[in-house]
């Protein structure tokens, strides 16, 4: 078995693993590159062995997992793609949005000439997505599935693990049987926390003879904080002083885990009942419909599931959206994206960022080098649609919902498999957050463990 390192291996984004089996070459997630420019460009780069795959696995919906798919189809790839159902849902939405966000930024950037090239073309069109979406095989969780096609006699399993409704480690499993069996390998995808708000405690394949495990919060443990009382206190305090809250909020998972806590303190009288809630992302909308229509699979009771966008403004139309960026009116906002890169969430930022009264709350992971990093990270002003804005407002981040494990989190999945992998690679994390796990791997577990570069292909 060979593995070759295509993405997420100096970095958190753009995940990409071109596995070669005994009879086949399968494509580990096919990820966008987020954040610095010198990942982003990678984006742009010919597909290259990634055209040798003959399958591919996703392992969950969130971009940098999945973004990628629609410009390997536009490349001419064609082949299935391997996924859970309510990831092939997702998708429907995340890709298609995705899609419409890159047509859009090109047009806008031709119409205002912030592009430095003549003509500013999208990485992929909706074309393309539907393209993609057309590839999509729904594999069932929590059981064997024999694949069609490049990966006959292959097994794959998809086991729940809580990132994400859908999210799933992939354990690919060569031809053989019994004393012959082929080897195991299990990619993590990303691992959910134990007690995330939403999704179930991550379960754990049975056993790996290889292991790709991700590192986002491998240097660290989550703080525990409770983040209820802390948006409480947050918009109460920006309500009294004429200002709105505006959250910068990841469309699939995070808004809906922010609607839930808004629906708790409103239900409790902790907030105004009459304060506006509103949601400025169509994205954010279709997936909170796709979380009800999926609540069987979620941590909370049914009737929480459905009562999640109750009495939530729903701004529909772009007209209608920046219309809200111009009011006055004191709200609690969620628009997408959630680190600030692109969408609605751009001009609700030109416009509330100049001033003091307001505060921009994040409640996700930032990459380094994306809008939403730096803000974080203190800038005083940051540039959008071609215009440096000024910060004046307060700029804060939740940590608390956090949908990844941490470095105990992951270390206690890991912990849970019947026997060492014969070899373990750390992706997925920032060049310290991988080390920092590789070293705890290696002193705790006592596994064999390394950290792969981008580019490298290693035998496994």
């Amino acid at each position: 078995m060979k593995i070759r390192f295509l993405g997420a291996a100096d970095g958190v984004t753009g995940s990409r693993h071109l596995v070669t089996t005994a009879g086949a070459r399968v494509l580990l997630d096919c990820g966008l590159f987020q954040g610095y420019k010198l990942h982003r460009e990678r984006n742009w780069a010919d597909p290259g062995p990634l055209r040798e795959a003959e399958a591919i696995v996703i392992s969950h919906a969130h971009l940098d997992h999945s973004g990628w798919l629609p410009a390997l189809v536009r490349h001419g790839w064609r082949g299935p793609v391997y996924v859970s159902p309510a990831t092939r849902d997702l998708l429907k939405v995340l890709l298609l949005d995705s899609a419409h966000l890159q047509e859009e930024d090109a047009r806008r950037a031709n119409r205002y000439g912030f592009s430095r090239h003549e003509k500013a073309l999208p990485l992929y069109t909706r074309a393309d997505a539907l393209r993609a979406l057309a590839l999509l095989v729904p594999v069932p969780p929590g059981r064997a599935f024999r694949p069609d096609g490049a990966l006959a006699r292959h097994t794959l399993t998809f086991t729940p693990v809580g990132h994400l409704l859908g999210a799933c480690a992939v354990t690919l499993q060569e031809p053989g049987q019994g004393r012959a069996a082929g080897r195991r390998l299990v990619f993590s995808g990303d691992v959910g926390r134990q007690h995330d708000l939403l999704m179930p405690a991550p379960q754990a394949p049975e056993a790996a003879d290889v292991l790709l495990v991700e590192s986002t919060y491998g240097n660290r443990d989550h703080v525990q904080e409770d983040v209820a009382a802390l948006l409480e206190d947050t918009i109460n305090r920006t309500v009294r002083g004429g200002g709105s809250v505006l959250m910068p909020t990841f469309a699939v998972g995070r808004a809906q885990a922010l609607l839930l806590v808004l629906q708790r303190l409103r239900r409790a009288g902790r907030i105004p009942a009459r304060l506006p809630i509103v949601l400025d992302s169509p994205m954010a909308q279709e997936a909170t419909e796709l979380y009800r229509h999926h609540a069987g699979e979620l941590r909370i009771p049914r009737r929480e599931a459905l009562a999640l966008a109750e009495g939530v403004r729903i701004i529909s139309t772009g007209a209608q959206s920046q219309r809200l960026a111009a009011s006055r009116v004191p709200m609690v906002l969620l628009s997408a994206s959630g680190m600030a890169t692109g969408g609605r969430v751009l001009h609700h930022l030109k416009a509330m960022l100049p001033d003091p009264r307001h505060q921009v709350v994040f409640a996700g992971f930032q990459v380094g080098g994306s809008r939403g990093a730096r803000l974080v990270g203190g800038e005083r002003e940051v540039k959008i649609h071609g215009e440096m804005v000024p910060v004046r407002a307060t700029v804060s981040q939740l940590q608390g919902l956090s949908g990844h494990a941490d470095r105990g989190e992951l270390l206690a999945w890991m912990a849970r498999l019947k026997r060492p992998p014969g070899q373990t690679f750390v992706v997925h994390g920032e060049p310290a957050a991988a080390d920092a796990l590789r070293s705890e791997i290696q002193n705790l577990l006592g596994w064999r463990v390394r950290v792969p570069q981008h580019g490298e292909e290693i035998e496994a």
